[in-house]
Formats: C-alpha cells, structure tokens, sequence
C-alpha cells in the first residue's frame, strides 16, 4: 500500500475518469435516506451520508437472480451466464468494505460461489471514511477502520484528501485520471488528528470484550423469550444486514413448461418457516429460538471459525427493526441479565 495527497478540488476529475470506464455506483440521497445506484449526474454524489438503507453486498448477492436457465425435456441447461460488467463501487464506509471481506470468507471459501466471485473480481471498490452515527457501534468490533479489502480510500483532511492505495489497479487509476502529490509529515500528523477525534466521537463503546464466554452461560436464559415476544418474524434486520448471507433457490417454471430459471433469493433465519422441514417439523419454530439462533451464529457461530464476529456495527438492523432489537440491545440484555 502507498499513501498520495488529493486536493478536494480534484474529486470531480476522478469521478468523471472513473465514470468514463466504469459503470459509476456510489451514495446519493433518496428522500431524508441515501442509497447506493448508479450516479448519472456527478452533483447527486453524497459523500456526507450516515448510512445507507440496503448495505453494498445486494450488488454481489442480488435480493434476487437467476443462476440458470434449463429446459425440462432433457434436462439441459441453456444458460449461466454471471453478468458482472466493470463497475465501481465508490464511497464506501469502513464497515461495509470491512463487511465485504466477511462475505468473502463464505462466498470465496471452500466452496467458491462463482457468480459472487464474477462479481467481485469486475468491482473496484473506493473508500470513504466517516463520521459516527447515533446508531452506529462499528468501533465496539473494531471495523470503525479498515487497512485492505479496498482499491482506494479516501480520508477527509479538510481541504484535501489523504489517499490510501491499496491495489495495482487502484495506483493506475488515480495516475490517469487525477493529479495528486507525496504525503509530508503535516499530512500524517493530521491523518492521526483526524483519526482521533473520529474515534473520541462515538457515543458510547459496546463492551463485547466477555460476549463468547457470556452467550456460553446464558444459552438457556429466559432473556431469549423475552427478545422473542417483541420479534414480529418480518426479518427487516436480515433483509438491511450487510452480512447476512442466508438464501433460498426455486425453480420457476415457464407457463407452458417447456424451461424455467433456478432463481436464488434472499432468505432470513428469523422467518418462521426457515427450518421447516417435509412433514411440517421446524426445528426452529418459535420466535425466542429464532432471535436467540440469529445472534448465536454472528456473535459465535462465525467468530468459531473464522475468529471474526459477523457484525461490523453498522446501525441498519436497529433502525428497521421495529421491534427495538439490536446488538446493542441484546448484549445490553445479557450483560444486565433481563431486557430492556
């Protein structure tokens, strides 16, 4: 990795150089909400925004896509094309780039998911940094910062933008399209300012420090009905997780049967018929289960074999959940032992 100085001035030169090669996907308001979509005009560009309402990893995992396309009479498949046209992916926070690279570790794995994989590998991704929302917690899990998983990032120093390059294709880039100069040392030792006063300014630190160990203890507790009588089954919280990665596949037939397409879709484990099986047995077929499940494989399901939690602390799943379920609400939970 090496660092460059960018004036502000200059952003609109790499947006237009990279809008010119790439199709351009980046933050613009939607309503009082901001999105990720294709910037058409440069001034919709919103590198200001808190969060966005669907996280980065719909443009990797489609809410919906077709795998194949089959006919019925022999079985054959006529298509499985993965359409994964040059784009780039702009603005992102630390802890959606730092959410990406933990959906790599599902979809590039063992078993290698080769539409994810398509999609990855035609994506550029350019980084933003932030500041702290009211319902942000990303510094309790240590996503608040991010050194890789990016082409580009930029860190706001005011009047010019400390740049961070990560990857050979990100350095060729930023020469073509615009001018920018070595760092000194007043731009290190503002970096380090910045960065300060950016982690003094979360409201509060989530203490997960014991959170393994206390999830062990309290597994039967009765905090799990509680949370479980507020859940409403809407999995709103899966649907805006930049994490979650549970899917489903049906096959959906053409009117006169001769072919269909095997579509994926998203799932949620907090549906109520997610673990149900033939026969009508759900294994998980009360809504205290559900809750109880969900933050068992984030908070050590996953940390057990990837030692990473699944959750970088972004906020999204606290602001649809109109329950009043969060992270932030079940470890308080399990802390105070009753919940709030």
């Amino acid at each position: 990795m090496f660092f460059r100085v960018m004036e502000k001035s200059r952003l609109p030169d790499l947006v237009a150089g990279l809008q010119a090669e790439f199709e351009f996907i980046a933050p613009i308001a939607k309503g009082e909400k901001f999105v990720f979509a294709t910037l058409r005009d440069p001034a919709d560009l919103r590198l200001d925004y808190d969060t966005t309402l669907l996280p980065p990893k719909r443009f990797f995992v489609p809410p919906a896509e077709s795998l194949m396309r089959f006919g019925t009479a022999d079985n054959e498949v006529i298509s499985a094309d993965v359409p994964a046209s040059p784009r780039v992916l702009f603005g992102l926070h630390p802890c959606d780039i730092n959410a990406l690279m933990l959906m790599d570790n599902v979809f590039l794995g063992e078993y290698e998911d080769p539409y994810y994989k398509a999609r990855r590998e035609s994506t550029l991704i350019v980084g933003v940094d932030c500041s702290p929302s009211s319902h942000c917690f990303c510094n309790s899990w240590g996503t608040d910062e991010v050194h890789w998983g990016f082409d580009i990032f930029l860190s706001d120093l005011g009047d010019r933008y400390f740049v961070s390059v990560r990857s050979v294709k990100g350095a060729e880039l930023l020469d073509r399209f615009v001018v920018t100069s070595p760092i000194t040392e007043r731009d290190t030792a503002d970096l380090q300012r910045v960065t300060a006063h950016f982690k003094e300014s979360f409201p509060r630190h989530l203490d997960t420090a014991q959170l393994p160990l206390l999830l062990d203890a309290k597994f039967d507790d009765a905090i799990w009905d509680e949370l479980g009588e507020r859940c409403l089954s809407c999995g709103a919280c899966s649907m805006v997780c930049p994490t979650c990665y549970c899917f489903d596949i049906k096959d959906k037939l053409t009117v006169d049967g001769a072919s269909g397409d095997r579509v994926r879709f998203w799932d949620s484990c907090m549906f109520s018929e997610f673990a149900e099986v033939a026969h009508g047995h759900n294994f998980r077929g009360t809504k205290s289960s559900r809750v109880k499940y969900r933050y068992y494989h984030k908070q050590w399901g996953y940390l057990s074999k990837f030692e990473r939690v699944l959750c970088v602390g972004c906020g999204r799943c606290e602001q649809a959940c109109k329950a009043g379920i969060s992270p932030r609400v079940v470890v308080d939970a399990l802390q105070a032992g009753a919940a709030q």
